[in-house]
């Protein structure tokens, strides 16, 4: 029996040491696809505070191969960004929050000429308890919507405290919003339907049109909830 004990538990250590190896890893067919990791596991490089040139010094943690931002407080440190920016692009990512927690994953974040640095933003949040569910219009303040424009439809949401999975895929003027899997939005930035959208949002009044910009960079919503994030990736069009 006690040969079968340390059987399982050595086992159960390999299993989660494979796993451990796998996160924030690209394998070899992601790297002939073009995927770039844009989160090492182990430190912000390649990110920075917003309107800054170096990193946050606060309220950023990474732990267990995971971006944390932390609850905030004194300790708040904003958001942060990628130091390059990107148009057109398919970006996956995992997000997992706390209880009543907001965030968000911003792209095309860009400094607009009438309204300063915004970015679209993969709207993050804990729908059963955060009340900015309730706020908006037709639940476009829940996860995976375009935050304060339009709502994500049917999803499959896993409970607060695990890992979910969100992807972003901007094609020329077209954007598509996934969760675990599954498209939940897919919305053209040229069309009447993004337009009234845009003049009904908090946004109205950006020049240009909000989200309508060329690129951006990609932002990680400190919203003074504790919310993490691994498994950064994104592919880019190759260059003709």
């Amino acid at each position: 029996m006690k040969r079968i004990i340390l059987f399982y538990t050595g086992f159960l250590l390999c299993i989660a040491n494979i796993s451990a190896q796998t996160l924030n890893t690209l394998s070899a067919k992601e790297e002939k696809q073009g995927w770039i990791l844009l989160f090492n596991g182990k430190n912000l490089d390649g990110w920075l505070s917003a309107g800054k040139a170096t990193p946050p010094e606060k309220g950023w943690t990474v732990e267990d191969g995971a971006i944390i931002v932390n609850k905030g407080g004194r300790q708040r440190g904003g958001d942060i960004i990628t130091k390059e920016q990107y148009a057109e692009f398919d970006l996956c990512f995992e997000f997992k929050l706390t209880k009543a927690a907001n965030s968000g994953v911003k792209y095309l974040f860009t400094n607009y000429e009438k309204g300063g640095w915004l970015g679209s933003e993969y709207q993050v949040l804990d729908d059963d308890f955060h009340p900015d569910a309730k706020a908006g219009r037709d639940g476009n303040r829940k996860t995976a919507s375009l935050y304060d424009l339009l709502p994500a439809g049917k999803k499959t949401m896993k409970p607060t405290g695990e890992w979910n999975r969100g992807r972003i895929v901007v094609k020329g003027s077209k954007v598509t919003h996934y969760l675990n899997g599954k498209k939940v939005l897919s919305y053209d930035r040229s069309s009447k339907a993004y337009e009234d959208a845009w003049k009904l949002s908090k946004f109205k009044d950006t020049e240009p049109v909000f989200g309508c910009v060329e690129k951006g960079h990609i932002l990680l919503q400190d919203h003074n909830d504790e919310v993490s994030f691994r498994n950064i990736k994104i592919k880019c069009p190759a260059k003709k």
